[in-house]
């Protein structure tokens, strides 16, 4: 079999969000493929939905049931384990594709002797086909064999996993597992998709609908949340080690562990999480000094961090508790001036 296109599902019923997913998946052009669509023990129709597909569509759909919520990592494992397919794809179960998205995907693939291939996607507020915000996912200078620049690049701008497709003998050669039991999956283990391949190509197109409504992940913080993308940062770690690239590409690991374990958890924490505790602060700068003590040295650090981030980080890791209570008076003077400029 030539691709199998994993969906991890988890309360996706209403407003059809789920159906319109399938539906671009069942309308694709390729040929030789299968769907492969895993509930993560909803409490919606879900698994109803994705068992009426099964009927329909028997030698191309098959619906899974975990008995256990594993989160969308653990649900692209079972899919994995049971995908029979040369290319692996994955996709949310509330976005959705062109019906020749994965017949030039893999031709791409073909065409280049790539073993992963990319997109671009738009972002999308309703059930449209028409093109919307578009968020690239890949350059020219990323694409062709994948020499040390080019690695130290899909490091530290690699895009998304969802708009890309991947050999399942690479997959399953690294046992590239994703993390269960916790969100930002991706994020953990997108380094060790894209530096185990040898060639990347990129279509710069977007091909992909990524859909933003009420219940994304992007609209939904708490601590756990936040908790999660540092666990992440610490599993992204861990993995370089244990695919051996990461005295290689220490500098640009650096730089990622401190973007994704503390600075983006930062602020998000400080803003949207309620109630906040100036010991979460603490501990979370501890430990990203425990890793790191010298990252703002990091040249990608010095670079790439807004002047005014640098400024709160500064003094966050000089005192927790002065850092909060500056930061909770900002934040309180700022939502006075937008209610004030709103009069």
């Amino acid at each position: 079999m030539k691709l199998s296109i994993i969906v991890p599902v988890y309360n996706m019923a209403a407003d059809d969000k789920l159906t319109y997913c399938l539906d671009s998946l069942i309308a694709q052009t390729i040929d030789d493929y299968e769907i492969i669509a895993v509930d993560d023990c909803s409490t919606d129709d879900s698994y109803m939905i994705m068992q009426e597909y099964e009927k329909r569509y028997p030698d191309k759909f098959r619906a899974i049931h975990s008995e256990v919520n594993l989160h969308q990592g653990g649900a692209k494992n079972i899919g994995i384990k049971a995908a029979k397919g040369d290319w692996i794809g994955f996709i949310d179960a509330d976005d959705w594709i062109v019906p020749d998205y994965y017949e030039r995907m893999i031709g791409k693939a073909e065409e280049t002797g790539a073993d992963i291939v990319g997109c671009d996607y738009t972002i999308v507020h309703g059930h449209t086909y028409e093109i919307g915000e578009i968020d690239t996912n890949g350059r020219a200078d990323q694409v062709g064999v994948l020499d040390h620049d080019k690695k130290r690049s899909l490091i530290l701008d690699s895009g998304s996993l969802c708009v890309k497709i991947f050999k399942r003998k690479t997959i399953l050669d690294n046992e590239l597992w994703f993390p269960e039991h916790i969100f930002y999956e991706d994020n953990a283990l997108g380094n060790s998709y894209m530096l185990t391949g040898t060639h990347f190509e990129y279509i710069q197109e977007p091909l992909y609908y990524y859909y933003q409504h009420g219940d994304s992940t992007v609209h939904s913080f708490s601590v756990k949340r936040c908790e999660d993308r540092m666990e992440a940062g610490r599993l992204m770690i861990a993995e370089a080690k244990r695919l051996g690239f990461y005295e290689e590409f220490k500098d640009e690991l650096e730089y990622k562990f401190t973007q994704l374990f503390y600075v983006n958890t930062l602020f998000t924490y400080m803003p949207c999480v309620r109630p906040t505790k100036v010991g979460f602060v603490k501990a979370m700068t501890a430990e990203l000094l425990s890793f790191f003590p010298d990252f703002k040295e990091n040249e990608y650090y010095r670079e790439r961090t807004p002047k005014e981030e640098k400024r709160l980080i500064d003094m966050a890791c000089d005192s927790a508790l002065k850092f909060y209570v500056y930061y909770k008076l900002l934040w309180a003077y700022r939502n006075m001036r937008k209610k004030v400029s709103r009069r």
